[in-house]
């Protein structure tokens, strides 16, 4: 099932919810409401991120990418936990902010600073739920697919990316597709934009292309699960359309 997230925040909640009672039993009530707090934040977030809810809309992130005063107060334990994890991350692996997989596309993590951007104002797209717009100047395309981290998103989502970045290498635009990391839900978008644009003949060949330039993705079941349903409701039709050109042209031969 890929439970990831589901799991790793309702251990988390656990965590707290025992730091809270433990500082109760120390008669540190005023100290002690905080990890409750956070704790059943932790919940809500491991139950609507669970794959048969998966609810990206409660943080509340819009389309322009940013959270409303909301979201930042009621989820800011889970919300600033993930920017703190994130960079943290980041700064252990050593891993390069972002790849460039062909020519005029990149992958890779969310662009906490500018430096971490590709080069030459790349339309953007953001796939998590959880972080938010990090862009600079009115002038950057952008677009938001909220997926939570280690799900994938659906397939009407990676299709709508995939025309919308089509568009942008259409005006000759770079486009760069960013999560947290540039491992999974990124890369699942990646994979279809590089079928789409003929870069590679299925998702499988396009994985292990972006795999040869940055190594460490790793998609899970729900990603390939998500680029199979994709790959079957988008490329299928266009097979059998060409098939169909095909008989229409031998029958002309004949």
């Amino acid at each position: 099932m890929g439970l990831g997230l589901s799991v790793l925040i309702g251990l988390k909640a656990a965590v707290l919810l025992w730091l809270f009672a433990y500082l109760r039993s120390l008669d540190m009530r005023v100290l002690s409401m905080p990890f409750l707090y956070a704790s059943l934040v932790s919940m809500l977030v491991s139950i609507a991120s669970h794959p048969s809810i998966n609810l990206p809309m409660l943080l509340g992130k819009s389309s322009d990418g940013s959270f409303p005063i909301w979201s930042r107060i009621m989820f800011s334990p889970y919300l600033y936990f993930v920017r703190l994890f994130s960079a943290l991350r980041r700064f252990r692996s050593g891993e390069a902010p972002y790849t460039q997989v062909s020519g005029g596309l990149y992958v890779g993590g969310w662009p906490c600073s500018p430096d971490k951007l590709p080069p030459d104002n790349p339309a953007i797209i953001d796939c998590t739920c959880e972080l938010p717009r990090a862009c600079w100047g009115n002038s950057v395309s952008y677009l938001c697919v909220p997926t939570w981290d280690t799900r994938s998103p659906q397939p009407s989502q990676i299709e709508s990316a995939v025309k919308w970045a089509s568009r942008k290498r259409e005006q000759n635009r770079p486009v760069f597709v960013h999560c947290a990391y540039g491992h999974g839900r990124s890369v699942a978008v990646m994979c279809a934009l590089l079928v789409a644009l003929g870069v590679a003949e299925d998702w499988k060949h396009a994985e292990k292309l972006i795999r040869e330039r940055r190594p460490y993705i790793r998609m899970n079941s729900l990603h390939r699960k998500a680029l199979e349903e994709w790959s079957k409701h988008r490329l299928s039709p266009c097979k059998k359309s060409g098939e169909l050109n095909t008989v229409k042209l031998g029958s002309r031969k004949e």
